[in-house]
């Protein structure tokens, strides 16, 4: 009966074990929201080389960041600019030496269906009553929309027509539900929709240039350098080329 009992409570701790390992198999990432698609498809094929899972939070630049400051437990953050990562390798809230930039956004102007013209001048006229961006305020997304809309002169004239989304990915999906006439989407988007769209070009706004860095209260430091890794490496670029995103020079 007594060894019964010990080989019981043995294969208890082994059950425990086996989950606590299965726990540490796991990293959390914080990601802005034009990586949802290129991202998704990334952590699949890194879980399948690897055995570790990837937990993603996608959202706006700014909101991630603000989280990570105030303690969120994630273990690397993916930027849509490197200037948040620089803001919070200042404050300590990232590590450092694992910054990484990783990739160049691209935005577009995309229309809803059923839209006769598409491009700067359109925007002036009846057929487009409102135009979505990301809000410029934290996502680097929707400034860049802002500064073409400033470098084109228009600002001031659509500016009444403006919608602020919370983020890109809200953004595009306005425009794909029909609920705007067009917005300012990521080029990484596009690949999940049959809607019209104009490639901007990179001289009317600041360069997109997305960073990522090792959160410093991570536990799973490891793992989270591996995914870097991986992202870097011949296949993850091929990867987030597909989905339109640029090397960084």
């Amino acid at each position: 009966m007594r060894r019964f009992i010990v080989l019981v409570g043995l294969l208890f701790l082994s059950g425990c074990m086996n989950n606590a390992n299965e726990e540490e198999k796991t990293i959390y990432i914080a990601a802005a929201a034009d990586l949802y698609h290129a991202f998704t498809e990334i952590g699949d094929e890194f879980t399948e080389q690897t055995g570790t899972k990837v937990e993603y939070t996608f959202g706006a630049t700014g909101l991630l960041t603000q989280q990570i400051q105030q303690g969120a437990p994630f273990d690397l953050f993916a930027a849509a600019h490197e200037s948040f990562i620089d803001r919070l390798v200042e404050s300590g809230d990232v590590l450092a030496d694992t910054k990484v930039n990783y990739a160049v956004g691209r935005i577009v102007l995309m229309g809803r269906s059923g839209l006769d013209r598409l491009d700067e001048y359109a925007l002036l006229g009846d057929e487009v009553q409102s135009i979505v961006i990301a809000n410029p305020e934290h996502a680097p997304y929707g400034k860049a929309a802002q500064e073409t809309l400033q470098s084109w002169e228009l600002w001031d004239q659509v500016k009444e027509k403006i919608i602020y989304a919370e983020n890109i990915r809200q953004a595009f999906q306005y425009v794909e539900s029909g609920n705007v006439d067009v917005g300012f989407i990521a080029l990484a988007h596009t690949l999940d929709t049959d809607l019209s769209y104009q490639l901007i070009d990179q001289a009317d706004y600041e360069p997109i240039i997305q960073a990522l860095a090792i959160v410093s209260d991570t536990e799973n430091y490891e793992a989270s350098e591996q995914f870097i890794q991986f992202l870097v490496s011949d296949r993850g670029l091929e990867l987030l080329s597909k989905y339109g995103f640029e090397q960084p020079s």
